[in-house]
């Protein structure tokens, strides 16, 4: 039997707020979370701007003997996934813990683990590696806290898809609920790279913004003076459960994932085809029985790049015909960046607050049009509308594509 899925808990770390409450007001403002770094180890790198995280606590949520041991990506994904159960009011003593999962996945891992424990064996030798190295920087380890620090014994999965990973591990969660497998799991995506290697390596194949001395300009989707992406850093994590399991607990109900495609391009390992988007979201809205016509908004993959929104925007257009001009398009990455696994995470939260408040967000920098990129992009500021259906982009490295489709919830 086919069972419905909602969310009843969500959770964000993020360079424009480390709460949803923070993060939404926020988004809705169109603020920039973009700032120069401010370290010299960048000063050689074409690009020296980010959306870096300055003001998280970990010890809101972790021990301080437990910090040394947890890679960045994994403390933001343990303070997301902490505020989702604490919204969700779930209460640990009423579940069945063999039925509860964690899907977290990271499209990097422990990049800062990796290579200071590399600077350690290089300066130091062999014996001054941590013994921690190893559970610090592998992409699972963000659902295997979580799954120690929760006691959650259902399924963990950690996908790593570049930036398609956070949309799938909510897709893959959605599945694995709707099949009947499991009543809830937290899913969602964390990510810590900021780092200047990783730097280096994307400033080497030209792909993100070098727009250093105006950092609030630089992410500029659908714009078309756009030069590319700009990295960020954080966690989103929802907490999705069985219809049944959360009316039965008296759970608040967020919003109702209805759809999810995933598909592959096969064509190239960076530049992507419309076709695998389009193809995914047909899927998502096959799987959620959703006319194409129904659907309000979109929250675009749009990270900037002059290619990818083109094609983005084309893939749109392929799927919903004339009613493309009538959809609201945003890419809330004008403001936050591009947060790579995790970016799913949090846009999959913004789409469901769209949804909850009947706000479409901005697409902030939108100030010269580009003829490839004709849709509505919500310019500059957000717009009340009604929202009834929305779907969420997610396009990655190697030709990941995965979407989620997602609806007001009503009984």
């Amino acid at each position: 039997m086919i069972r419905r899925v909602v969310v009843t808990g969500y959770g964000v770390v993020s360079p424009l707020g480390n709460n949803v409450q923070e993060f939404w007001c926020n988004i809705l403002e169109g603020k920039s979370g973009i700032k120069k770094i401010q370290s010299d180890v960048f000063n050689n790198i074409n690009t020296q701007i980010a959306g870096y995280i300055t003001d998280f606590d970990p010890e809101q949520y972790l021990d301080k003997k437990e910090l040394g041991k947890y890679d960045l990506f994994v403390q933001y994904a343990v303070a997301a996934a902490h505020q989702a159960l604490v919204q969700a009011n779930l209460d640990l003593q009423k579940v069945n813990m063999e039925r509860l999962g964690v899907y977290i996945g990271s499209g990097i891992g422990g990049i800062n683990t990796t290579t200071d424990n590399h600077k350690s064996l290089i300066e130091r030798g062999p014996r001054k590696v941590s013994p921690f190295m190893v559970p610090m920087m592998i992409s699972n380890m963000a659902s295997g806290i979580i799954s120690i620090k929760t006691g959650f014994k259902g399924p963990s999965f950690s996908p790593v898809s570049a930036c398609a990973t956070g949309n799938q591990a909510i897709g893959e969660a959605f599945l694995n609920i709707r099949h009947g497998y499991s009543d809830a799991i937290l899913a969602g995506g964390a990510e810590a790279s900021i780092h200047p290697l990783a730097f280096a390596g994307f400033a080497r194949m030209k792909a993100m913004s070098t727009s250093n001395d105006f950092p609030e300009k630089a992410s500029r989707p659908f714009d078309r003076e756009r030069d590319g992406f700009v990295m960020s850093e954080g966690a989103g994590v929802l907490f999705l459960e069985e219809y049944e399991h959360a009316k039965e607990r008296g759970a608040t109900i967020l919003g109702e994932i209805v759809g999810y495609g995933a598909t592959t391009d096969a064509y190239h390992i960076t530049s992507p085809d419309y076709n695998g988007a389009a193809n995914a979201m047909k899927l998502a809205l096959k799987m959620g029985n959703i006319n194409r016509t129904d659907v309000n908004y979109i929250n675009a993959h749009g990270t900037s790049t002059p290619e990818g929104d083109k094609l983005e925007t084309k893939a749109i257009k392929t799927v919903f015909g004339a009613h493309a001009y009538n959809l609201k398009v945003s890419s809330t990455k004008s403001m936050t960046g591009h947060l790579f696994g995790a970016a799913g995470g949090i846009e999959a939260v913004i789409t469901l607050k769209s949804i909850m408040d009947d706000i479409a967000p901005p697409t902030i920098n939108y100030e010269i049009p580009d003829e490839d990129c004709d849709l509505d992009y919500v310019p500059n500021k957000a717009v009340r509308t009604n929202i009834n259906y929305a779907i969420s982009n997610g396009f990655g490295f190697g030709g990941h594509n995965a979407v989620l489709a997602f609806k007001k919830f009503s009984v």
